[in-house]
């Protein structure tokens, strides 16, 4: 694959925001595409094929929110892993991170953001959503997924709980907002 680790589509309705996330995972290996909300995202995921997702939630059009609902509704991108990156503060989006049903955010991640945040995130669902694949087609030595979605959605509820845990200590060390817990 030619050294690149995989390929990123940034969803960002602030051009700045968008070409910070981008230099940023670009320099650790990271294809990134861009887009400029959350319609602008569902028309060009299914050509851009990304490993995963990043979200901000407040944009024009569509938001973030419901994107990762209707990625989720669509067969064909139900498996990619989501990111929120937002200004909201978490608590505000949990109704949308990591919850079974609802839009089923992987992570999240507050801005301003660490770089090494970032990377680490993306890092995180790159590998979940890898695994996911490989088992997916029985490359991982073990047998084929049987027909129905369940195996999936029990591989998904424990990548969210893994993830889930490690958002919420990454609050604790930003220091989340008093009461938010």
């Amino acid at each position: 694959m030619s050294g690149v680790s995989g390929r990123v589509l940034v969803v960002d309705d602030n051009k700045v925001i968008r070409q910070l996330i981008r230099v940023n995972l670009e320099l650790e290996g990271f294809e990134v595409v861009t887009a400029a909300d959350g319609a602008e995202c569902l028309d060009v995921v299914h050509q851009v094929c990304p490993d995963v997702v990043t979200l901000d939630v407040v944009m024009p059009r569509l938001d973030g929110i419901k994107t990762a609902e209707r990625l989720r509704a669509d067969p064909r991108t139900r498996h990619l892993p989501v990111a929120i990156i937002s200004a909201c503060g978490e608590h505000e989006v949990a109704g949308g991170v990591g919850s079974g049903s609802g839009s089923g955010v992987d992570a999240f991640l507050a801005k301003p953001f660490e770089p090494s945040e970032l990377v680490r995130v993306v890092r995180q669902l790159m590998h979940h959503e890898r695994r996911e694949r490989r088992e997916a087609t029985g490359q991982d030595g073990g047998e084929e997924p049987p027909a129905g979605e369940g195996r999936q959605d029990s591989r998904q509820d424990s990548r969210q709980d893994t993830i889930r845990e490690d958002t919420r200590d990454q609050s604790r060390r930003l220091g989340s907002a008093p009461g938010a817990h």
